[in-house]
């Protein structure tokens, strides 16, 4: 089920693809994510390479202080029991040639996902997700293994990856690919061209990676594919929540509704916080709209789906805040098992508490895998976004009614024969289809891996139909805008000076250039399809 879909055209246009994104570990954005998903370079920090180095050094103390380090001395999942390299002490030729030959094992014994290939442009974003979090330095790769992230996403070197097959707690047979790929094995697009991944690597002047240590399970076990969908959708989140209160203020015109809902007066009465802000956005956006002036036709009281679209579109926000500060964390931390702590000294003197440590820091085991909490915020997220898709649907079948409008039925002219009349269906179809995407996803799991693994998130699935409202909503929110600025222009003709606010007067101007008035009857499949990709371009 490969639904997900960038639609992150915004941060497309907003940088050039000729700027380069520093990353260091501790800073990166899901808008930077989306940049450079859409091909921005980037550069690695001083700072951050020596973390890495640093890291490194640790876990290589620890496997010849004689440590079973999980993914490197011993086996991962349930062969943590058995052991594969034994450091005796030190590194010699043969325990680095005994731990190259599991590193290679473990990333081909990981290769399984299932499903259609991702999008490039989604593999982009998570090599620049795992990369980020390598250089926070709770992996301790090689500085090779890092140097070829670097240069898989500045020479347009990119793995080809299944987009199914992980069950949210670690993407492990999915990002197996990238090693793949680092090993010159499986396949890749190198500008744009799929070939053998050794071709590529030969092509770019690059040599092949040879794991040690912890390389492999670096490369293959974090939330990488998840952490990636979820960055981009969280960018497409942010700009159709714009894209929703513009709408909705030129829908509010259209109907010639009642602001009253959304005065200072009103919302300082029941002080939310987002309730408040977002109330007065709408009061902004409508700014020295006909709306505030008066009119003895206009309705004390209009329905609800109006009434009430300050705490609809105030859950959005909310949501959008809990998860920008959730995704900063997993975009620039370590979701690494075993993780490598860079410190001189322990919490404490137990056994438990220093056993661990080594020269320089420690390897420690850790659930940082489990991406529940800002998994479980996306599922609200949905949620969220469900009921908004059906409060605009209610919108527009008001704006089709004569009885609210006090306008032509179905919004006609005297040389339509149905107008509008029967295109409510698509956007209550697409209403219903995201209600029933809202349904939780997180929950359906069985144990694996021998039952160690008896948790999980559908991280990956949860962010795929997630993105499938997305564009639903954008379908919605296009219908909607279609038969608002239909009913301005019936306005207008009744009063040709008719007073829209500066935002809504500039979006409904902009949309006529792509979607006319519909003077006469004509099919509209087109002028939809239009009305959500002028929603998603808009700036």
């Amino acid at each position: 089920m490969n639904i997900v879909r960038n639609l992150s055209v915004v941060a497309a246009l907003a940088l050039s693809l000729n700027a380069s994104i520093t990353l260091d570990g501790e800073n990166l954005t899901s808008k930077d994510i989306a940049y450079i998903s859409n091909g921005a370079k980037v550069d690695i920090s001083k700072k951050a390479m020596q973390k890495v180095k640093k890291a490194h050094e640790i876990l290589l103390s620890a496997a010849k202080d004689g440590q079973k380090i999980y993914g490197l001395t011993v086996g991962v999942g349930l062969n943590k029991d058995r052991s594969f390299v034994d450091a005796k002490g030190n590194l010699d030729a043969e325990v680095i040639e005994a731990s190259t030959k599991f590193n290679i094992g473990l990333i081909h014994a990981h290769c399984g996902g299932v499903g259609e290939d991702m999008p490039l442009k989604t593999a982009r974003a998570v090599l620049a997700t795992r990369l980020n979090n390598m250089l926070f330095a709770g992996a301790g790769v090689q500085e090779e293994v890092i140097s070829l992230y670097k240069e898989f996403l500045n020479q347009d070197i990119i793995p080809v990856m299944p987009s199914v097959g992980s069950m949210g707690e670690a993407d492990i047979t999915i990002l197996g690919h990238v090693g793949l790929a680092m090993l010159g094995e499986g396949e890749v697009y190198y500008k744009g061209e799929k070939m053998a991944a050794a071709q590529a690597l030969k092509k770019a002047g690059l040599k092949p990676l040879s794991p040690f240590g912890k390389d492999s399970l670096s490369i293959l076990s974090s939330n990488a594919y998840s952490a990636a969908l979820a960055s981009l959708a969280l960018e497409d989140l942010k700009h159709a929540d714009k894209m929703s209160k513009l709408v909705f203020a030129l829908s509010l015109e259209a109907l010639n509704g009642n602001v009253a809902p959304f005065s200072s007066e009103a919302a300082s009465l029941r002080p939310f916080p987002q309730f408040e802000a977002t109330a007065k956005q709408i009061r902004e956006i409508l700014k020295d709209s006909y709306l505030w002036d008066k009119d003895d036709a206009r309705a004390l009281q209009d329905p609800l789906s109006y009434r009430d679209a300050s705490y609809f579109f105030a859950a959005m926000s909310s949501s959008i805040q809990s998860l920008e500060s959730l995704m900063k964390i997993q975009l620039n931390s370590s979701d690494d098992n075993p993780g490598i702590f860079i410190g001189e000294q322990p919490a404490g003197a137990k056994f438990q508490e220093s056993k661990l440590f080594t020269k320089g820091g420690a390897v420690v085991p850790t659930s940082n895998f489990e991406p529940l909490l800002w998994v479980i915020e996306f599922e609200k997220a949905s949620i969220v976004l469900a009921h908004n898709s059906k409060a605009s649907s209610l919108r527009t079948i008001k704006l089709s009614d004569d009885n609210f409008t006090h306008l032509s039925r179905f919004l006609g002219t005297d040389k339509t024969v149905h107008a509008f009349g029967a295109m409510q269906k698509p956007f209550v179809a697409l209403a219903g289809e995201n209600e029933f995407l809202a349904n939780p996803a997180s929950l359906d799991y069985v144990p694996v891996a021998g039952n160690i693994e008896d948790v999980a998130t559908n991280a990956p699935f949860v962010m795929q139909k997630f993105f499938k409202q997305i564009e639903n909503f954008y379908s919605i929110l296009g219908m909607e805008l279609i038969h608002a600025a239909q009913a301005i222009d019936l306005r207008m003709q009744q009063n040709p000076n008719l007073k829209l606010s500066a935002q809504t007067k500039k979006l409904y101007e902009q949309y006529r250039k792509v979607v006319k008035f519909m003077d006469t009857d004509r099919p509209l499949t087109g002028d939809f399809r239009n009305s959500a990709k002028f929603l998603k371009e808009y700036k």
